[in-house]
């Protein structure tokens, strides 16, 4: 098992499996990635490049969950 990796998710420094994609690591932390947007190393990251994106240790993540409202 590899060691875990360092990330910065919504300011907290948190200890993280390695490897993961982001929409696994998102699940991870117990978040449903369809209802998350999310910003990466400072930049809004699309959707369509969440599969081929694999935090590395360092990196700075800012997660807001999508709410629905009338």
């Amino acid at each position: 098992m590899s060691e875990p990796i360092s990330l910065q998710i919504n300011g907290e420094f948190r200890n993280c499996p390695a490897g993961l994609t982001l929409p696994e690591l998102l699940r991870s932390l117990g978040l449903e990635p369809r209802l998350v947007a999310v910003e990466y190393n400072g930049e809004i990251l699309h959707r369509q490049f969440w599969e081929s994106t694999t935090p590395t240790t360092g990196d700075r993540l800012e997660i807001v969950t999508i709410v629905g409202g009338g």
